[in-house]
């Protein structure tokens, strides 16, 4: 009985982060992603880029602008992975401090926060593959 009751518990938790992670309308694949990425991204991004993607001032850009992470969007691995050290517009403000990157993420890490950063704070509804991952690292290299 007690098993059982903590199985339904797993469930209904995994389906309420399903629901509070995504975009409605994701497969079941992007939203595992999502799931794994929340956890990821509350490690290692949330500090600057806050809790619902909305930046810091003028010092850290949200990630809210859907519009650059579609446009942007073969490049995005090697940001997490490498950081930049260009200046970026999004949401029409400037922001000139340098991102350092988080070089330890495997592929499939970068993957998992991706998208839970484009189906969370963008509209994106689909997955980030791994293999766009892997490609925007060799091609960085």
């Amino acid at each position: 009985m007690y098993n059982r009751f903590l199985t339904l518990l797993g469930i209904a938790l995994f389906i309420g982060i399903l629901t509070r992670a995504c975009q409605p309308n994701v497969s079941i694949e992007t939203a595992q992603y999502a799931v794994n990425g929340q956890k990821l991204y509350t490690t290692h991004c949330e500090n600057c880029h806050g809790a619902k993607g909305e930046g810091l001032g003028k010092l850290y850009p949200p990630l809210t602008d859907s519009s650059y992470l579609s446009q942007h969007r073969d490049q995005l691995a090697s940001i997490v992975k490498f950081g930049i050290k260009e200046p970026l517009e999004i949401h029409g403000q400037r922001y000139e401090e340098q991102m350092p990157g988080v070089p330890q993420l495997s592929d499939i890490e970068i993957a998992y926060i991706l998208t839970y950063v484009t189906t969370r704070f963008g509209k994106n509804t689909e997955r980030y593959t791994l293999e766009e991952v892997q490609k925007s690292l060799k091609a960085r290299k």
